[in-house]
């Protein structure tokens, strides 16, 4: 054979031998990085990141203590390392005459000596400027953030590839404007500001801006004042004046002072308006305006400051100078002070407005409402059904005064017999009178004396009949119900009086027992004699047709408690038990030739003057009808 080799000559273990080989070689490229890389990276991210930041007057000095605040928070929240924040103050900045920063330097010298922060916030021009004075002997190498620093106060040529500026840039023209155009009538702004190198610098910088405005405002400094004559002078301000603030961290007498307590005791006495161009003193003491952006200059400096600790190189990062922010206004002292908010610039937000009474308790007074609407529907269906009832009462004694009147022609009618002898027998009289004094007058000499008798018997008679007359008069007459004071003993006798020559005409004994004591009731005492009427006549009828031995009816009046009682008795035969709950029922009768409204009227009657009526049978025989009518206190 040939040198040639075919795989079929290969020996079968060599074959296994090579496709190990081959796999080995798979399982290689395809096996993940080893585990010690992992660990590596896991060990990276959760080594903390330490950060150095710089205060220029002090951890809670406004305003740069509400950016550190905000810059803190922010970064916690976005970091995706554990962080150690350490913080510093630079005191000096606060003094007229700042002291050697040789200590301070020492100080933040040996404390980071060998273990330099991973970065550097400056917050403020004075801590700005300290960082770079002193970079080269405090941290040479480290990235440094200067945050919330004017453009002016940056020292550009000092800046390397190491520094991000984030910068803002005050506009003093603006605000100024901002004053003139909410408050047009403002001449003189009284700009309050400290005495510290930083605030002299200040008041260069306002005075050079505000060189075009000459003429149309007057700037009155407060620099050169302690902090107590500033307060005097707010208190005491002319009309078109306002007040400017500044900064007030330490006044002309050398006094520090806590920029956010100082303006709240110049807010508590000033007797002008106060403005601002810092949103830190926004909201409890200016009116607003046109005002720098924390949470901007807050989110700027924080996106910095992750990516560099996140490994970009701090020249990569480039930030322009952040201006004013649309204006803001605190609702509450444009009120105090009058400002309409048609004066207001466009785009102008107002804050701290108080809410509508409607916005904060709607659903309340959309039940308050809707109870009232229901309660002044059950009221007018109340007063709705009041003026039907009025009307149905009216209407109803309307009815009863025409029905009681139809009954007193009826009890009347029954004593037609008796009322025309009671009539005839004194209309007899005058005329027997009367012919006897003519025949006496025609004798030659006429008895004076005994015409004198005749004559006083004629008028006798005569007042006889006006009297039968008027009482029935008095039953028949048609009038409304009409509730008067009147005595009760009275009204009975006037009763008794008419029905007494009835009696008399039947055989029947009446008798009258007055109360000792005037009763006096509310009523109308035609309806209540039309009352007793019918008693005396029904009392009456039952002693005639019974034919009774005994025959005789009582009346009696007399007061029990604080009530009136009429009591009216006859010796007739009583009221059977079974018709005694009927009694008073509308046309029941016991009569022959009756109707059955007697009673029932009388008991409507009685109970239109707020009484009660009752029947029982004596035990002796007879019945006993009683009223009872509340006596007048």
């Amino acid at each position: 054979m040939s040198g040639r080799t075919t795989i079929a000559s290969i020996k079968p273990w060599r074959a296994a031998a090579a496709l190990l080989c081959l796999a080995l070689l798979f399982a290689v490229c395809i096996l993940p990085e080893p585990a010690d890389a992992d660990e590596s990276n896991a060990l990276t991210r959760s080594e903390p990141k330490h950060i150095l930041v710089l205060h220029s007057f002090g951890r809670e000095f406004r305003p740069w203590s509400e950016y550190a605040r905000s810059i803190k928070a922010e970064l916690e929240r976005q970091s995706p390392w554990p962080l150690d924040i350490q913080e510093h103050a630079l005191l000096t900045a606060r003094f007229n005459n700042p002291g050697p920063e040789a200590p301070f330097v020492e100080y933040l010298g040996s404390l980071y000596h060998g273990a330099p922060p991973d970065i550097v916030l400056s917050i403020g021009a004075p801590a700005a400027q300290f960082v770079q004075k002193y970079r080269g002997k405090l941290f040479p190498d480290t990235p440094m953030v200067l945050t919330a620093v004017e453009q002016r106060l940056v020292n550009q040529l000092d800046l390397t590839d190491n520094d991000v500026v984030v910068a803002v840039r005050n506009d003093f023209t603006a605000a100024f404007k901002n004053i003139l155009q909410v408050l047009p009538a403002t001449r003189t702004v009284a700009v309050v500001v400290g005495a510290s190198p930083l605030e002299r610098f200040w008041i260069d910088e306002v005075k050079r801006e505000l060189k075009p405005m000459d003429g149309r405002l007057d700037l009155v400094w407060y620099s050169d004042l302690s902090f107590d004559e500033i307060l005097k002078r707010a208190s005491s301000l002319p009309p078109h004046t306002v007040l400017f603030w500044g900064l007030m961290s330490v006044d002309a007498a050398g006094i520090v002072h806590e920029g956010d307590i100082a303006l709240r005791n110049l807010h508590a006495v000033a007797n002008r308006p106060i403005f601002s161009y810092q949103e830190p003193f926004f909201g409890g003491s200016t009116v607003g305006g046109p005002m720098h952006s924390v949470a901007e200059t807050s989110s700027k400096t924080v996106g910095a400051a992750i990516r560099i600790l996140g490994g970009e190189k701090p020249a990569n990062i480039k930030y322009e100078p952040i201006g004013f922010g649309p204006p803001k206004y605190d609702w509450r002292e444009l009120n105090r002070w009058g400002i309409s908010e048609s004066d207001l610039p466009p785009g102008s937000e107002i804050l701290f407005r108080e809410p509508h009474p409607w916005e904060s308790y709607r659903w309340q007074i959309l039940l308050i409402m809707a109870v009232i609407l229901v309660q002044a529907g059950l009221i007018s269906g109340l007063l709705h059904e009041r003026h039907r009832r009025q009307v149905a009462e009216v209407e109803s004694r309307q009815r009863l005064a025409e029905l009681a009147h139809v009954n007193r022609y009826s009890a009347v009618g029954e004593l037609t017999t008796s009322i025309a002898h009671e009539l005839n027998q004194p209309l007899g009289s005058i005329l027997t009178n009367t012919e006897t004094a003519e025949l006496m007058l025609q004798g030659t000499s006429p008895d004076l004396d005994e015409i004198r008798q005749i004559l006083a018997d004629i008028r006798r008679d005569d007042q006889r009949a006006s009297e039968v007359i008027r009482r029935l008069r008095s039953v028949l007459k048609k009038a409304p119900f009409e509730i008067r004071d009147i005595e009760l003993n009275d009204t009975v006798r006037d009763v008794i009086g008419f029905v007494a020559a009835v009696a008399e005409g039947r055989r029947i004994v009446l008798t009258y027992m007055p109360a000792v004591a005037d009763l006096h009731v509310k009523g109308d005492p035609v309806q209540l004699q039309q009352v007793i009427l019918n008693l005396i006549i029904n009392a009456m009828d039952a002693v005639s047709d019974a034919d009774m031995k005994k025959r005789e009816v009582s009346v009696s009046t007399e007061r029990t408690g604080n009530q009136a009682e009429i009591r009216v008795v006859d010796t007739g035969p009583g009221i059977a038990a079974s018709d005694l709950t009927n009694v008073f029922n509308p046309f029941f009768t016991t009569k022959p030739q009756g109707m059955g409204m007697g009673l029932a009227i009388a008991k409507t009657i009685v109970e239109a003057h707020h009484g009660t009526i009752a029947a029982m049978t004596q035990p002796s025989g007879g019945a006993l009808f009683t009223i009872r009518l509340p006596i007048i206190r």
